[in-house]
């Protein structure tokens, strides 16, 4: 991301895992700014990543899926998210962790843990109680 300069936030489980939380996933969710420029961006990646970028629940959903066909890449970005108010303040409330070479920013757990709680799908009910644990866990450490 940081070759086409689009700036992204990773959310959902991918973020909680480097977190050390005891979740799993199979893509990764990022929340970006959706505007005409970052819009552009999102392509640009896609073209540097050899992938497609689809809109599978359009226009249901803010979600734009990049996929790659080779080797089943899947990435999605969304505009919005539930239970956060603002990609400014998600931004601000986040850190970066080194992933493979690359810098990736990171959604705080208590953004990972308010975003399922809020969605309330069955999906993120089922790992709340472990994301509440580590952050818990988490807080006791830092204190």
């Amino acid at each position: 991301m940081a070759t086409v300069k689009l700036e992204a936030v990773l959310i959902g489980n991918a973020a909680a895992a480097l977190q050390g939380a005891p979740v799993t996933t199979v893509d990764f969710d990022f929340l970006f700014r959706k505007t005409p420029r970052n819009m552009v961006k999102l392509k640009a990646l896609a073209k540097t990543l050899r992938a497609m970028v689809l809109r599978p629940y359009y226009p249901a959903s803010d979600l734009y899926r990049l996929v790659r066909e080779d080797d089943g890449l899947q990435v999605d970005f969304m505009g919005t998210i539930h239970g956060v108010r603002s990609f400014a303040g998600l931004r601000d409330r986040s850190s970066t962790v080194d992933v493979g070479g690359a810098t990736v920013r990171v959604a705080s757990l208590i953004d990972v843990v308010r975003s399922k709680r809020a969605a309330r799908r069955p999906r993120d009910l089922a790992v709340l109680d472990l994301l509440e644990k580590s952050l818990a866990k988490a807080s006791r450490s830092k204190n």
